[in-house]
């Protein structure tokens, strides 16, 4: 088998900028040279890469990506296996694109007092827009995908700009092979723990200091679906978490908790339902009622949108996969 060849010259000459992009003991280059199935050889910014002739399209991907990571070295900022691991993603979603740099440009940026974050890949720009044009909005998809992450940002952002009041954190507590009653604590402290992915990411974008203190005057309010009952809530951003495992009865509570001036984001992951019965779910049930409703919007994440480690998207994968023929077999097996 033949090899392929192509040399590339990364400009402006910069040794800081050449560490940033090939990472601790050319990490970043390893990581590049095992998903793309090529070899990178660099002498300062003078890169050679090679591939066998039947590898020629990630060949030139591992060019453009090389180009583009350096791009974002300008305020010498180190490229991580984050960044090469979405970026791969984002060609995947378009095979053909030259370059991710205009692309990057358009992607719709959530500001918060930390940092500010950008939607990666096309379904989280759709998902961040239609938050920021809709008063209801349904994020559905696998773990790893940002519904909830990108939810809270777009929460923060509204709290900061005083577009909202208050923001609220809903989770249904729902034992997930563990019952509740062998936690330690009272009922606040036995709750606590499925709320914590939301504190991580209020801490992440506002700081410790301030989410306490926003906490404490309950402009931010963290609290279970039962609580919610009996609430109608003006001028505030809700987050309802997890909302795979609420009943059809709670569902309706709490789409009926809208007031005025809210924006409420439901998020779930249909293929985690921890309640007896699959048919049960509020969130299946909701998203079948309410899919033709004029004014609500369903943004729906599949495991090519997952941006943790790329195991976890190989991992929804088979599991999807498994699944399917299970119920491929059940359904010959009853015929």
């Amino acid at each position: 088998m033949s090899l392929l060849s192509r040399t590339l010259i990364l400009e402006p000459d910069s040794a800081k900028r050449l560490a940033c992009l090939c990472g601790q003991l050319n990490g970043n280059i390893s990581l590049i040279e095992q998903r793309l199935g090529v070899e990178i050889r660099h002498r300062s910014q003078n890169f050679t890469l090679t591939a066998p002739d039947n590898n020629q399209n990630n060949l030139e991907l591992a060019c453009r990506l090389l180009e583009q990571l350096y791009k974002e070295t300008a305020d010498f900022k180190p490229v991580t296996p984050d960044s090469i691991h979405l970026y791969l993603q984002t060609c995947h979603e378009n095979p053909l694109m030259e370059t991710s740099q205009q692309d990057q440009d358009t992607l719709p940026i959530i500001s918060a007092r930390h940092r500010s974050i950008k939607a990666r890949g096309k379904n989280q720009a759709i998902y961040v827009e239609s938050i920021r044009k809709h008063d209801l909005n349904f994020g559905i998809g696998p773990a790893g995908t940002g519904k909830t992450y990108l939810a809270v940002a777009c929460a923060v952002e509204a709290l900061l700009k005083e577009s909202v009041e208050r923001v609220l954190l809903v989770r249904p507590a729902v034992e997930a092979g563990e019952k509740l009653g062998f936690l330690p604590g009272d009922l606040s402290q036995k709750i606590d723990p499925y709320l914590r992915p939301l504190y991580d990411a209020l801490y992440e974008m506002l700081g410790f200091d301030t989410v306490s203190k926003l906490l404490e005057k309950n402009i931010i309010e963290v609290a279970p679906l039962a609580y919610m009952r009996g609430r109608t809530l003006n001028k505030a951003f809700i987050i309802l978490d997890e909302s795979q495992n609420t009943t059809r009865a709670q569902m309706k509570m709490f789409l009926t908790r809208i007031g005025f001036g809210s924006t409420a984001v439901i998020t779930g992951d249909t293929s985690q339902i921890d309640l007896p019965r699959r048919s049960d779910s509020g969130l299946l049930h909701a998203a079948d009622v309410l899919k033709k409703v004029d004014g609500i919007g369903f943004t729906h994440f599949t495991s090519a949108d997952v941006v943790r480690h790329p195991l976890v998207q190989l991992i929804v994968d088979a599991y999807e996969k498994h699944e399917s023929q299970t119920n491929t077999a059940g359904d010959n097996g009853n015929s």
